[in-house]
């Protein structure tokens, strides 16, 4: 699978692969939110697993710097996968998603099927409307 632009429930969401490069720090944030404005996009969705071991330890300040950058940009960050050995080992972790998900630019899902129901209903089509 390749990154691309997907509709989800209305959001234009540039979906990253799995098999990509990993995102380290600021320079690979903004070369893929560059990509993702490019395409289109309000989202992008990244497999938990393109993030390096230091966007989990806060210390780094890897994860304040990648979230800024979008934040920055106007641009939604999804980190799309299982993370449970990270906030299994780090109290600040586990606050920082459990923060995140509470607010609308950066969220940790589980699944893309998270994703989905957080981006809300797919707006009515104009043939279904007519009907009502």
């Amino acid at each position: 699978m390749t990154d691309a632009l997907q509709q989800i429930n209305g959001t234009p969401v540039f979906v990253c692969a799995a098999d990509g490069e990993p995102l380290r720090g600021e320079r690979d944030a903004v070369d893929l939110i560059g990509n993702a404005s490019y395409q289109g996009a309000e989202w992008v969705a990244v497999p938990a697993g393109r993030f390096t071991d230091d966007f989990f330890r806060l210390r780094t300040r890897v994860a304040g710097e990648i979230a800024q950058k979008f934040v920055n940009y106007r641009l939604g960050l999804a980190v799309v996968g299982d993370i449970s050995r990270h906030t299994a080992a780090s109290t600040a972790l586990r606050d920082f998603v459990y923060e995140s998900n509470r607010g609308t630019q950066l969220w940790f899902v589980p699944d893309m099927d998270t994703l989905r129901d957080r981006l809300g209903p797919a707006p009515a089509s104009s043939e279904s409307v007519a009907r009502r």
